[in-house]
Protein backbone atom coordinates (compact mmCIF):
# COMPACT_ATOMS: atom_id res chain seq x y z
CA UNK A 1 0.00 0.00 0.00
CA UNK A 2 2.81 2.39 0.93
CA UNK A 3 4.64 1.63 -2.31
CA UNK A 4 1.44 2.25 -4.27
CA UNK A 5 0.93 5.64 -2.63
CA UNK A 6 4.55 6.55 -3.20
CA UNK A 7 4.33 5.66 -6.86
CA UNK A 8 1.07 7.60 -7.21
CA UNK A 9 2.66 10.67 -5.58
CA UNK A 10 5.65 10.41 -7.91
CA UNK A 11 3.28 10.51 -10.88
CA UNK A 12 1.36 13.51 -9.53
CA UNK A 13 4.37 15.58 -8.43
CA UNK A 14 5.45 16.86 -11.88
CA UNK A 15 1.92 18.09 -12.55
CA UNK A 16 1.78 19.86 -9.21
CA UNK A 17 5.11 21.55 -9.90
CA UNK A 18 3.78 22.85 -13.24
CA UNK A 19 0.66 24.23 -11.54
CA UNK A 20 2.72 25.98 -8.86
CA UNK A 21 5.11 27.49 -11.42
CA UNK A 22 2.19 28.67 -13.55
CA UNK A 23 0.69 30.36 -10.49
CA UNK A 24 3.98 32.12 -9.75
CA UNK A 25 4.20 33.32 -13.36
CA UNK A 26 0.67 34.71 -13.25
CA UNK A 27 1.50 36.56 -10.03
CA UNK A 28 4.65 38.06 -11.54
CA UNK A 29 2.79 39.25 -14.62
CA UNK A 30 0.13 40.89 -12.46
CA UNK A 31 2.14 42.25 -9.54
CA UNK A 32 5.59 42.92 -10.99
CA UNK A 33 4.60 44.58 -14.24
CA UNK A 34 6.21 48.05 -14.54
CA UNK A 35 3.61 50.76 -14.19
CA UNK A 36 1.04 48.59 -12.42
CA UNK A 37 -1.36 50.91 -10.60
CA UNK A 38 -0.94 51.43 -6.90
CA UNK A 39 0.33 53.92 -4.36
CA UNK A 40 4.08 54.36 -4.63
CA UNK A 41 4.28 52.09 -7.69
CA UNK A 42 7.15 52.54 -10.09
CA UNK A 43 5.66 53.66 -13.41
CA UNK A 44 6.90 53.46 -16.96
CA UNK A 45 6.17 56.72 -18.79
CA UNK A 46 5.45 57.42 -22.41
CA UNK A 47 7.68 59.76 -24.40
CA UNK A 48 7.39 63.41 -23.45
CA UNK A 49 7.73 64.44 -27.10
CA UNK A 50 8.71 63.06 -30.48
CA UNK A 51 12.47 62.33 -30.37
CA UNK A 52 14.52 64.65 -32.55
CA UNK A 53 18.00 63.50 -31.56
CA UNK A 54 21.11 65.62 -31.36
CA UNK A 55 24.42 65.98 -29.58
CA UNK A 56 24.86 66.51 -25.84
CA UNK A 57 27.66 66.51 -23.30
CA UNK A 58 27.59 64.86 -19.87
CA UNK A 59 30.11 63.40 -17.42
CA UNK A 60 31.53 59.92 -16.88
CA UNK A 61 33.83 58.70 -14.14
CA UNK A 62 36.72 59.32 -16.55
CA UNK A 63 35.68 62.82 -17.64
CA UNK A 64 33.37 64.61 -20.08
CA UNK A 65 31.53 62.55 -22.69
CA UNK A 66 29.70 63.86 -25.76
CA UNK A 67 27.55 61.83 -28.09
CA UNK A 68 29.69 63.16 -30.94
CA UNK A 69 32.72 61.40 -29.40
CA UNK A 70 31.32 58.19 -30.86
CA UNK A 71 30.96 59.18 -34.50
CA UNK A 72 31.62 56.16 -36.75
CA UNK A 73 30.06 53.91 -34.11
CA UNK A 74 26.46 52.81 -33.67
CA UNK A 75 25.20 54.09 -30.32
CA UNK A 76 22.44 52.65 -28.13
CA UNK A 77 21.23 55.37 -25.77
CA UNK A 78 19.12 54.66 -22.69
CA UNK A 79 17.84 56.92 -19.89
CA UNK A 80 17.29 55.49 -16.39
CA UNK A 81 18.85 55.38 -12.93
CA UNK A 82 20.73 52.90 -10.75
CA UNK A 83 18.06 52.53 -8.04
CA UNK A 84 15.42 51.56 -10.61
CA UNK A 85 13.73 48.46 -9.20
CA UNK A 86 12.64 46.74 -12.39
CA UNK A 87 12.57 48.61 -15.71
CA UNK A 88 16.27 49.50 -16.07
CA UNK A 89 17.64 46.11 -14.99
CA UNK A 90 15.40 44.39 -17.51
CA UNK A 91 16.36 46.62 -20.43
CA UNK A 92 20.07 46.74 -19.62
CA UNK A 93 20.23 42.97 -19.15
CA UNK A 94 18.71 42.51 -22.62
CA UNK A 95 21.12 45.03 -24.14
CA UNK A 96 24.04 43.33 -22.40
CA UNK A 97 22.95 39.98 -23.79
CA UNK A 98 22.64 41.47 -27.27
CA UNK A 99 26.20 42.80 -27.07
CA UNK A 100 27.47 39.33 -26.23
CA UNK A 101 26.00 38.01 -29.50
CA UNK A 102 28.20 40.34 -31.56
CA UNK A 103 31.58 39.35 -32.91
CA UNK A 104 34.59 41.18 -31.40
CA UNK A 105 34.90 43.25 -34.59
CA UNK A 106 31.21 44.21 -34.46
CA UNK A 107 31.41 44.96 -30.74
CA UNK A 108 34.19 47.50 -31.31
CA UNK A 109 31.82 49.48 -33.55
CA UNK A 110 29.00 49.75 -30.99
CA UNK A 111 28.75 51.96 -27.90
CA UNK A 112 26.02 51.88 -25.24
CA UNK A 113 25.37 55.02 -23.18
CA UNK A 114 23.35 54.80 -19.96
CA UNK A 115 22.25 58.27 -18.87
CA UNK A 116 21.19 58.60 -15.23
CA UNK A 117 18.21 60.90 -14.71
CA UNK A 118 18.87 60.79 -10.95
CA UNK A 119 22.15 62.73 -10.61
CA UNK A 120 21.38 63.59 -6.97
CA UNK A 121 21.99 59.97 -5.97
CA UNK A 122 23.98 58.53 -8.86
CA UNK A 123 27.53 59.70 -8.35
CA UNK A 124 29.90 58.83 -11.18
CA UNK A 125 31.61 55.94 -9.39
CA UNK A 126 28.32 54.27 -8.55
CA UNK A 127 27.05 54.83 -12.07
CA UNK A 128 30.17 53.28 -13.63
CA UNK A 129 29.95 50.21 -11.41
CA UNK A 130 26.24 49.74 -12.12
CA UNK A 131 26.60 50.04 -15.90
CA UNK A 132 29.55 47.65 -16.00
CA UNK A 133 27.52 45.01 -14.17
CA UNK A 134 25.46 44.50 -17.35
CA UNK A 135 28.42 44.80 -19.71
CA UNK A 136 31.90 46.27 -19.18
CA UNK A 137 31.48 48.34 -22.33
CA UNK A 138 28.34 50.16 -21.22
CA UNK A 139 29.26 53.73 -20.28
CA UNK A 140 27.35 55.37 -17.43
CA UNK A 141 27.03 59.15 -17.69
CA UNK A 142 25.11 61.94 -16.00
CA UNK A 143 25.48 65.63 -15.18
CA UNK A 144 23.77 68.60 -13.63
CA UNK A 145 19.96 68.49 -13.57
CA UNK A 146 19.92 71.07 -16.36
CA UNK A 147 22.37 69.12 -18.52
CA UNK A 148 20.45 65.87 -18.04
CA UNK A 149 17.17 67.62 -18.85
CA UNK A 150 18.66 69.04 -22.05
CA UNK A 151 19.86 65.61 -23.20
CA UNK A 152 16.53 64.00 -22.31
CA UNK A 153 14.55 66.68 -24.15
CA UNK A 154 16.45 65.98 -27.37
CA UNK A 155 15.20 62.40 -27.27
CA UNK A 156 11.76 62.99 -25.79
CA UNK A 157 12.73 61.02 -22.67
CA UNK A 158 10.32 61.59 -19.78
CA UNK A 159 11.09 61.29 -16.06
CA UNK A 160 9.70 62.53 -12.77
CA UNK A 161 10.44 62.00 -9.09
CA UNK A 162 7.71 60.31 -7.04
CA UNK A 163 7.58 59.86 -3.29
CA UNK A 164 8.00 56.35 -1.92
CA UNK A 165 7.33 56.57 1.80
CA UNK A 166 7.53 52.79 2.17
CA UNK A 167 11.03 52.68 0.69
CA UNK A 168 14.34 53.41 2.36
CA UNK A 169 15.31 55.30 -0.79
CA UNK A 170 12.72 58.00 -0.09
CA UNK A 171 11.69 58.40 -3.72
CA UNK A 172 11.53 56.61 -7.04
CA UNK A 173 11.94 58.09 -10.52
CA UNK A 174 9.24 57.20 -13.01
CA UNK A 175 10.72 57.32 -16.49
CA UNK A 176 10.23 56.32 -20.10
CA UNK A 177 12.08 53.19 -21.13
CA UNK A 178 13.00 53.48 -24.78
CA UNK A 179 16.35 52.59 -26.32
CA UNK A 180 17.48 55.05 -28.99
CA UNK A 181 19.49 53.75 -31.92
CA UNK A 182 21.90 56.32 -33.32
CA UNK A 183 23.88 55.68 -36.49
CA UNK A 184 27.53 56.32 -37.23
CA UNK A 185 26.78 59.87 -38.35
CA UNK A 186 25.08 60.78 -35.08
CA UNK A 187 21.52 60.63 -36.45
CA UNK A 188 18.66 59.00 -34.57
CA UNK A 189 17.37 56.13 -36.71
CA UNK A 190 15.04 54.22 -34.39
CA UNK A 191 13.37 54.24 -30.97
CA UNK A 192 12.98 50.76 -29.51
CA UNK A 193 10.29 50.02 -26.91
CA UNK A 194 10.99 48.57 -23.49
CA UNK A 195 12.25 44.98 -23.47
CA UNK A 196 12.81 44.75 -27.21
CA UNK A 197 14.22 41.22 -27.68
CA UNK A 198 17.99 40.89 -27.92
CA UNK A 199 17.67 39.20 -31.31
CA UNK A 200 15.90 42.27 -32.74
CA UNK A 201 18.58 44.57 -31.32
CA UNK A 202 21.37 42.46 -32.80
CA UNK A 203 19.67 42.39 -36.21
CA UNK A 204 19.35 46.18 -36.27
CA UNK A 205 22.93 46.72 -35.16
CA UNK A 206 24.24 44.39 -37.84
CA UNK A 207 22.13 46.08 -40.49
CA UNK A 208 23.62 49.48 -39.63
CA UNK A 209 27.13 48.02 -39.48
CA UNK A 210 26.63 46.29 -42.84
CA UNK A 211 25.42 49.50 -44.51
CA UNK A 212 28.49 51.40 -43.32
CA UNK A 213 31.02 48.76 -44.37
Amino acid sequence: MVNFLGARWALLLPGLVVVVLAGVLVWLLWAWQPGHPGDGAHRQLELAAAPAGGDFRLQSVDGPVALSDFREKVVLLYFGYTACPDICPTNLAIIGYALKQLTPAERQQVQVLFVSVDPARDDLERLAEYAAYFDPGILGITGSPAAVADAAARYGAAYRRTAASDSAMGYLVDHSAFTYVIDQGGSLVDTLPHATPAEAIVAQLRELLRVSS
